[in-house]
Parts: C-alpha cells; structure tokens; sequence
C-alpha cells in the first residue's frame, strides 16, 4: 500500500483516530465509572502517545538525522541495531590493539 496523498483523507483518518479513542474512553470509564480507572487510563494514553514521539520525532531529529520510520517495527529493529552495534564497539574498543596497526612512536 503507498502513502497517503489526499489531504482530505488524512485529515478524515486523523479524525477517526480522535472518534475511535474518545468512544473507546467513554466505554471504558462506562464499565468501570471510577476516577482512578479514569486516572490510569488518561496516564497509560499520555505515556503512550509520549513514547510514540520519542521513537520518531525525537530520534529522527535529536539523536540520529539518519533514521527515517515507518512504524514500531521499525523502531524495534532500529534499537537492536544500535544496542548490537554498541556492544561491537565495546568489544573492539575492550580488544587489545589490532596488529596491522603502526607501532606508537
């Protein structure tokens, strides 16, 4: 599937993510009418939509210009590859020094 390029339909798509959590919301706090459920709800979204702009925004402009998203997936895969990277750095920089290297002056 390709992008979207009707701004229409992303504004409509937008909108039904609003409608979409605002129903789901109101049903919720309708099976369970208390302030703490309705507390915890409201802070499990926050932090949610938080990590969400974490995993894109703030790595794509703050913490690597390299990296372009296309989804969770890719964030997850993107995390292993610099976890993994690091602990090679790590190791290399642990090793004792490459032989093929010039001897100190």
């Amino acid at each position: 599937m390709g992008d979207l390029k009707s701004q229409r339909v992303i504004i409509t798509k937008g909108f039904l993510f609003l409608f979409t959590g605002i129903l789901s919301f109101g049903i919720l706090l309708l099976r369970h009418p208390t302030v703490q459920d309705a507390a915890l709800l409201a802070a499990c979204v926050w932090s949610f939509c938080r990590f969400y702009y974490f995993a894109f925004y703030v790595i794509q402009h703050y913490v690597d210009d390299d990296y372009r998203f296309s989804g969770l997936a890719d964030f997850a895969a993107y995390s292993l590859k610099v976890q993994r990277n690091r602990r090679v750095r790590n190791n290399v920089s642990d090793a004792e020094p490459d032989a093929r290297q010039a001897p100190p002056n």
